[in-house]
């Protein structure tokens, strides 16, 4: 019997539908071994040497493969192709205390019968480099969570953390709030005017372009008063055609998914977390529809690249074939070029003949990644891009329009594009004004990140691996360092600003992305065998423990605290301001002597209790931190609501009407028959 073990239940029964019983097959279910949890783990003297452990919940998995081990003839090891399937690899060899003669390594890209029979046939060894490359990133993000984060317990509070991406991406967050709050508008306005050939014929919308030849700036027209004398100036001129263009276009493709690229569009087009774009990807890989989802590369395999141009010729036509392969080139700079973009195992099962099959998130992400993945083998789209250049006075206005031609890809893989017809015209044409519509604008500040803008920052910066971005969104809102708000924006906490400040002052390497992105490059060298971890954990190491001691002599708790004119109402002591998970509160000073704290003034909402008819509704938190409206008469009135109630009442039933979106509110009374959102 010849034993495979791979790291994941489902992965373990996909692969036993492809392989005959002469195999037996185990999952690990991940990692057998980790650094504990309860110390460092890193001998430091000895070349920071990890001290690895088998974790309680491991444990009766390692006893069950040893003995499953022994049994077997052979013993073979198909981890995923990356760094962490290798090091998942290394580490069953080591628990199982196999010698390198005595077990094989397989890889495969896709779980296929076909991928996985040729994996077989050329099994290789563990790939150390890669494997030392997973252990730098380990011993690296212990060494720097372990070491600052008591820092920040000691400094500002508990129950704080730090590490080497997340403060970078925390770092980004807060001085894009900081520009935010910075930033001045600046007025300025544009010029519209509607004209027409004849009277009853296509309306023409042309905007201001050009004054005596010259291209107006964005700032040309800074207020009311000279928009307005350009329109009394335009309202008395002529109108003539002075040059009437059209032109062919093309729009090409866009290259098939990478990791970084598919949470993304996921994010942009499903409104799906990277977390979530991740495990969903996860299980379509391991029942074998998609390849392997943790990848830079946008290349595909000849395989692919055949399904596809079979699909495309037969189901669209042969005018939706451009003939021949496109290849593309990645962007990344450290992209391993050697892996395969993200692309359907198959090209002809085509989305909708899974839809029984794949529940709602599943079936709509295959859909996403089937449709870019054929799309980027699809002709391109053809347009015809037309433009009417047209003088009044001293002025010249535009007016611009587009057609399809030819749809290629795009009848694959929609992209919202606005088509606008524009009426022929030539040279020498004469159009009456029918209106000119003057509109006010102001500069806008620059946006805050969503969780597709913060990956593309992070990968465009070279920080972390796209592997890492989803872990680290998710624990910078669950350690309360950001929030989501508006528009699935994120906004930094109270406390995330403070952290955030404290490192940058003093640890300013720890949130440099320039930094942290050459610390990937050095972990990109490890795993190419062109650096020894040891030496590079190293170099970082003596810079970062000698700061951190120096920090802790040099800042004071007290130095991040704010003086009161208040006394403690228990013991006298003077009141201070300090930093909690959720922000600030009263506390005494003689603290731990006494223990008393009291909340800053809470946030009113101008709302009087329904219930009660004497208390106000106010923001409070539960003690994970999430925000709920209660009565400040709590507890003789215990009325709350999960959504901010906006003061007006319910048509239907009088109940207090809520925030459930962008300008938009619903009944709070849950039995209420209207239950449809309705506009502010």
């Amino acid at each position: 019997m010849k034993l495979i073990v791979v790291e994941s239940p489902t992965k373990a029964k996909t692969l036993s539908r492809f392989l005959g019983d002469q195999y037996s097959l185990l999952s690990s279910k991940g990692h057998v071994r980790n650094l504990p949890k309860s110390k460092l783990g890193i001998d430091i003297e000895k070349q920071f040497a990890p001290q690895y452990i088998i974790p309680l919940k491991s444990k009766k998995i390692v006893g069950d493969l040893r003995k499953e081990a022994k049994k077997a003839d052979e013993i073979i090891f198909a981890s995923d192709e990356d760094r962490e399937g290798e090091a998942i690899a290394w580490h069953l060899a080591e628990v199982l205390g196999l010698k390198p003669d005595q077990y094989k390594r397989i890889a495969f890209h896709e779980i296929t019968p076909t991928a996985i029979k040729e994996a077989l046939k050329s099994p290789r060894a563990i790939n150390i480099d890669l494997v030392n490359a997973q252990q730098a990133r380990r011993v690296l993000d212990r060494l720097v969570g372990y070491k600052l984060s008591p820092f920040l317990w000691k400094k500002v509070m508990g129950k704080l953390s730090a590490g080497r991406v997340q403060s970078v991406a925390v770092h980004l967050i807060v001085k894009r709030e900081e520009e935010i709050q910075k930033f001045e508008s600046q007025e300025f306005w544009s010029i519209t005017a509607f004209l027409q050939k004849e009277k009853g014929e296509e309306i023409i919308e042309a905007n201001l372009l050009k004054k005596e030849g010259e291209v107006l700036s964005k700032f040309s027209i800074p207020n009311k008063k000279e928009s307005d004398e350009i329109i009394d100036y335009l309202q008395k001129q002529n109108y003539e055609v002075v040059d009437s263009q059209t032109k062919e276009t093309k729009k090409y493709p866009l290259p098939p998914f990478t990791t970084s690229t598919l949470q993304q569009t996921a994010g942009r087009k499903l409104y799906f977390s990277a977390k979530y774009t991740m495990s969903l990807a996860q299980k379509l890989y391991e029942t074998g529809l998609i390849s392997y989802h943790r990848t830079d590369s946008v290349i595909l395999s000849k395989q692919a690249l055949d399904q596809c141009q079979k699909y495309i010729s037969e189901k669209l036509g042969k005018k939706y074939w451009p003939g021949k392969p496109t290849f593309y080139k990645t962007k990344s700079k450290r992209a391993q070029q050697a892996h395969e973009a993200i692309r359907p195992t198959n090209a002809q099962k085509i989305p909708e003949e899974l839809k029984t099959k794949l529940k709602g998130p599943s079936f709509r992400l295959y859909q996403l990644i089937w449709q870019r993945a054929v799309a980027s083998q699809t002709a391109a789209a053809v347009f015809n891009n037309s433009r009417i250049d047209i003088k009044a006075g001293d002025y010249t206005l535009r007016a611009t329009g587009q057609n399809i031609k030819f749809d290629g890809f795009l009848k694959i893989y929609p992209i919202v594009s606005k088509e606008k017809h524009l009426p022929e015209l030539k040279s020498g044409d004469k159009l009456q004004l029918k209106e000119i519509s003057p509109e006010q604008h102001f500069t806008q500040p620059p946006g805050r990140y969503s969780e597709p803008s913060l990956v593309k920052e992070l990968e465009k910066l070279g920080v972390g691996r796209p592997s890492t971005y989803a872990p680290v969104i998710s624990t910078i809102q669950l350690r309360n360092y950001v929030q989501k708000k508006e528009n699935r924006r994120f906004y930094p906490t109270e406390i995330g600003t403070i952290v955030d400040h404290l490192l940058s002052e003093h640890f300013p390497k720890i949130v440099s992305s320039i930094l942290t992105a050459e610390m990937e490059e050095n972990l990109d060298q490890i795993a190419q065998g062109k650096k020894k971890w040891p030496s590079v954990i190293k170099d970082f190491y003596q810079d970062f423990n000698d700061t951190l001691e120096k920090k802790y002599k040099e800042v004071q708790k007290k130095d991040l605290t704010k003086k009161t004119n208040r006394k403690c109402p228990k013991c006298g002591a003077p009141l201070i301001q300090r930093m909690g998970r959720f922000g600030e509160f009263y506390a005494c000073s003689s603290f731990p002597k006494c223990k008393y704290t009291e909340p800053l003034a809470t946030k009113k909402t101008g709302v009087k209790c329904p219930k009660c008819q004497k208390g106000e509704l106010i923001e409070k938190r539960t003690k994970k931190g999430k925000i709920f409206f209660a009565c400040d008469c709590y507890p003789k009135c215990d009325f709350a609501l999960w959504d901010k109630p906006t003061g007006e009442k319910c048509p239907k039933c009088g109940s207090l009407l809520v925030e459930v979106g962008k300008n938009k509110t619903k009944c709070s009374n849950k039995d209420c028959q209207v239950k449809k959102s309705v506009k502010k």
